[in-house]
């Protein structure tokens, strides 16, 4: 019996885990990882293998730190991005709970440096983002790196495993829910974990169990917006007139034929794309590093179109399963296309790739044709939204241009929770994070985690 059982450790169950410590030494709390630690994750594509082998825990999604730990690791220290905390408590306290979650981060090592607080040099590019109809947000961003990033997160993840249980390997299947009050859960290892309070943050990796376990205890949930779009890489001096002010840029835009929300997102210079398995699906990413070494020439940013369904949709992780499976059915894999190719309506060729000024660096991604996998609707919008940013970064509309299909954001439907995020029509029940689709973003993520864990406390 613990006073809290934690499912996920992600930068919401550990920043839930940090703060029920702070408060509450004495507390009995243990996390329930379906990963390994951290220095045993792993990607066998990163040490050499030429395809994704499709592990069954993708090792750049499980396992402590959760998603992030791969990512290179940005704070960004706003409430305008991330997440919609500010749905459920004043802004001044979101700025507080931000504020606080990055002390912490500091507290275990995180660097000082935080890009884009040169108010002048933002008011300039802000000007040219709205002479190219585009909205630059002002977010202030503590970059890590990733090699850092896994440094904070082992410091973290030694400091907690002198005070709490942790469980390594081990998934949550159910919950036990009795007269409406949450008493536990079952695990993959056949444990029947009880306890006074239940903290769901299983991260996006987790969000489809999520949606499935909370459909059968009948939680209420609504409908999230779908992020689905593409991963750009062009040469990093391209971007570096914005890069090396702000480190990454939040550009959002409305495309002029469908007024669609698209947006950057997850922005690395001289960084390198990624491939991703979720659940045995391909997808794409993007990391970059602190050391000089370590750097690409290239820079690479997803662009993503929000779409938001009418009712009766309530299924947005299997519709972006379902365009990531069509890029994998065409290329067994990640696809990536030449922007130039895309334009003339035709499919990129290896020898297309090769003769390029731009290396791509995702050796493993197969060329091929994006119009054959995103909705005409996405790909107007993304083609719409690159005119657009190379008005402010002339290059961006090259015809050398990659890009990576398809990144996906899997949050599930967003649950239905109070202002303390516990779950409506289950007590002791509180979902936090990006798989509760609450968060979009390591600094809200943690954030929601410093959050649940006082509410816990206070009671």
């Amino acid at each position: 019996m613990y006073n809290v059982a934690i499912v996920g450790a992600g930068p919401a169950g550990i920043f839930t885990a940090l703060e029920i410590m702070k408060l509450r030494p004495q507390w009995k709390v243990v996390l329930v990882e379906k990963g390994p630690k951290i220095e045993k994750r792993k990607c066998l594509l990163r040490e050499g293998y030429e395809k994704c082998p499709g592990c069954k825990k993708c090792g750049l999604l499980c396992g402590w730190g959760g998603a992030g730990a791969f990512s290179d690791g940005k704070l960004t220290l706003t409430p305008d991005v991330g997440g919609h905390l500010v749905d459920y408590m004043p802004r001044k306290k979101v700025e507080d709970l931000i504020a606080y979650t990055d002390s912490v981060y500091l507290d275990f090592g995180a660097t000082d440096e935080v890009f884009g607080l040169n108010r002048e040099a933002f008011a300039d590019l802000e000007r040219q983002a709205t002479l190219a109809e585009l909205k630059l947000v002002h977010s202030p961003v503590r970059h890590l790196g990733t090699e850092r990033s896994l440094g904070v997160l082992k410091s973290m993840q030694d400091y907690l495993d002198k005070k709490i249980t942790i469980l390594n390997d081990v998934s949550a299947t159910s919950l036990i829910v009795e007269n409406e009050q949450v008493k536990g859960f079952l695990t993959s290892d056949n444990q029947q974990i009880r306890a006074e309070y239940v903290v769901i943050a299983p991260g996006r990796e987790g969000a489809d169990w999520l949606t499935k376990e909370f459909d059968k205890n009948k939680i209420g949930m609504v409908s999230n917006a779908v992020d689905v779009g593409v991963r750009v890489e062009l040469p990093a001096p391209v971007f570096e007139p914005i890069t090396e002010k702000l480190y990454e840029s939040k550009l959002i835009y409305h495309s002029p034929s469908f007024g669609d929300e698209v947006r950057t997102f997850c922005m690395n210079p001289y960084g390198e794309v990624v491939a991703e398995n979720y659940n045995g699906i391909a997808t794409v990413n993007g990391h970059s590093y602190g050391e000089a070494d370590k750097r690409t020439r290239n820079t690479n940013f997803a662009l993503l179109v929000s779409e938001k369904f009418t009712e009766p949709f309530k299924e947005p992780i299997a519709y972006g399963q379902h365009i990531a499976r069509l890029a994998n059915m065409l290329a067994g894999g990640i696809l990536v296309q030449r922007f130039g190719d895309l334009l003339d309506g035709r499919r990129s060729t290896p020898e297309r790739i090769k003769a390029s000024t731009l290396v791509p660096t995702l050796g493993c991604a197969t060329p091929g044709d994006l119009s054959l996998v995103l909705p005409y609707r996405q790909m107007t919008s993304i083609i719409e939204m690159l005119y657009a940013l190379d008005k402010i970064a002339p290059g961006t509309a090259s015809r050398y241009t990659l890009l990576y299909g398809v990144e996906v954001k899997f949050y599930s439907a967003r649950v239905k929770l109070t202002n303390d995020l516990e779950t409506e029509g289950v007590k002791n029940l509180y979902t936090i994070g990006d798989g509760a689709g609450v968060t979009r973003g390591l600094i809200q993520a943690s954030a929601s985690g410093v959050h649940v864990a006082r509410i816990i406390c206070g009671k």
